[in-house]
Parts: C-alpha cells; sequence; structure tokens
C-alpha cells in the first residue's frame, strides 16, 4: 500500500470515494457533508488531497480546503474503505494530509469539524485543541457546505455557533500546539455525550 499526493490520474476514483463518504455517513447515522466526485476531483487536480492505493484498488482518502484567504485550511473528506479499516490506515492518512498542509499552508491554522471520537483523537495527537466554533473560519461558504449534512437544522437553529461536531484547531504559533499536549479520549466521548443529549432531547419534543 502506499499513500501520495493525488494528481489528475486519479481522478477515476472519485466516483468510488464519495460513494464510501455516503455510505460511511448511512452506517455511522451522523453527519457526514455530501461530496460530488467534479469536487474532489478539483482536489486531485490542485495536488490538495491524499490518496491511498492498495495497487490498483482504493483504499483512502483526504484532502485540503483553504478559507478565509488562506488564513485557514481545513482537511476534509477523510475516509478508508470498509475493506482496509481497522489498520491503522486513517492515521496514516490523516498524518500525511497534516503534514502536506503544513508544507503548502506554512502559515494557516488547521481545523476541523467532526463527530467521529476516532478522528478526534487523531487531531488530539497531531496537536489540535477543542474550540469554540467562533475560533473556526467566519467564510460563509465553508459553513454553507453543511446544509447537506443530517445534522445541519442544529447548526443552523444555534446560528452557527454550535452543533454535534466538535471543531478542533492546530495554531502553528500557539505554543501548546509545538508541545502536542493530548486530550485524553474520555473529554471527547464525554462532550460528545452532552452534544447528543442537548441537541437530540431537543428534536424529539
Amino acid at each position: 500500500m502506499e499513500i501520495v499526493i493525488a494528481n489528475n490520474s486519479h481522478r477515476v476514483y472519485a466516483e468510488t470515494i464519495c460513494e464510501t463518504i455516503l455510505q460511511a455517513a448511512q452506517v455511522r447515522g451522523t453527519g457526514i457533508a455530501k461530496r460530488k466526485p467534479a469536487y474532489v476531483i478539483s482536489k486531485m487536480e490542485q495536488g490538495n488531497a491524499v490518496i491511498a492505493l492498495d495497487g490498483e484498488k482504493f483504499v483512502g482518502f483526504c484532502y485540503i480546503e483553504a478559507w478565509s484567504h488562506g488564513k485557514f485550511v481545513a482537511n476534509s473528506g477523510l475516509i478508508v474503505h470498509p475493506d482496509y479499516r481497522g489498520k491503522g490506515i486513517a492515521k496514516q492518512i490523516k498524518k500525511k494530509i497534516f503534514e502536506h498542509s503544513r508544507t503548502k499552508f506554512p502559515n494557516a491554522k488547521v481545523f476541523s469539524i467532526t463527530t467521529g471520537l476516532a478522528v478526534m483523537k487523531l487531531n488530539s495527537e497531531l496537536g489540535y485543541k477543542p474550540v469554540t466554533f467562533s475560533e473556526l473560519t467566519e467564510d460563509q461558504s465553508f459553513w454553507n457546505g453543511c446544509q447537506t449534512c443530517k445534522n445541519f437544522d442544529v447548526l443552523k437553529r444555534t446560528n452557527q455557533k454550535m452543533c454535534l461536531c466538535t471543531g478542533m484547531l492546530y495554531d502553528p504559533n500557539s505554543n501548546e500546539a509545538k508541545q502536542k499536549t493530548k486530550v485524553k479520549e474520555k473529554v471527547f466521548k464525554r462532550l460528545k455525550s452532552i452534544k447528543q443529549t442537548l441537541f437530540l432531547k431537543k428534536d424529539k419534543k
């Protein structure tokens, strides 16, 4: 298996990538914004994505999005094919795309919003810290991308201040980021539980 910077030659995997992301969202029952093949291909052509392959078989994928004129970047669409899960591949992809982001956008703050405990743990190991949404990009086009998420109503009714997702941020100029102090997994589990109780109870009323 190899993990490489994606390019135009990898466009043949775009449909598979989008289908895998959609299936993961359905299985998890949580919010993952839908992606279209054309958008995934554009990231490949820009050199803003990494892809994992086992020979010619698709293994995993992740891409970079730049916001607020390059002041913020996000590593989005992290996915691993079901046949290859549980082998630590997501961690390898996450590390590769993070390093690529730091190379292409060395002064940018790298952020993530996710409901996945595994992704939160990976982010923490790379130096991300949990933050409020107000500390993330104010670029409305980013938040508009959440409209295809099943939890978008939560984001909307809180005026984009919070959702079931947890915001995480890596600030290259922060001393805390340089020290890479890990946040314990039980903290993420507690945070996720609180959010689900708070918002899902409201939905049942």
